[in-house]
């Protein structure tokens, strides 16, 4: 699902962008509900990037990367927690292109979502190139999903990827 967004693009750079888990969830100006087998996961556009809210059973996991005033954590290249019963595992990475390939980027990520059942993406007004884009699937028993963060003013393409899935037993 692509939409535009009815809001001024509040992002002004990839590295004001935080990461966090656990929050509650924030106003949305996009929403995309989803069942993946047994599981409840909901795609949330903000004003200042992208919640994701898991639910499975009484397991509940919940990622926000944004813009968040006062964060004083950083956008992480990855992470590793424990929630509940679940692994959760997050990456991130940051690509800086010229401006013909970011907006060749852009374009055809946003074909991909947009097209995509469990997509979810959402363009700034004022530049068509400005977006935030998800996409989720079930795959070998997790779930997992991708973002990307555009700041076309930088020429910067912010990308995670995470997953969440049970807890597996360590080889004795």
């Amino acid at each position: 699902m692509l939409t535009t967004l009815e809001t001024a693009y509040s992002d002004t750079r990839a590295a004001d962008l935080a990461w966090c888990l656990g929050k509650e969830a924030l106003p949305a100006l996009a929403v995309l509900d989803l069942r993946l087998g047994p599981a409840e996961v909901q795609l949330r556009l903000l004003g200042a990037s992208h919640q994701v809210i898991l639910r499975e059973g009484e397991s509940q996991c919940s990622e926000t990367v944004a813009c968040i005033p006062g964060s004083s954590t950083p956008l992480p290249l990855g992470a590793a927690e424990s929630i509940g019963g679940w692994e959760y595992e997050f990456a991130a990475r940051v690509e800086t292109l010229s401006r013909g390939s970011f907006a060749g980027r852009a374009q055809e990520l946003l074909a991909l979502v947009a097209d995509h059942p469990n997509g979810l993406a959402g363009t700034f007004p004022g530049d068509p190139h400005a977006f935030t884009a998800m996409l989720v699937q079930r795959c070998e028993g997790r779930v997992r999903w991708r973002t990307w963060h555009a700041y076309p003013q930088e020429g910067a393409l912010v990308t995670t990827r995470t997953q969440v899935g049970a807890r597996t037993m360590a080889p004795l």
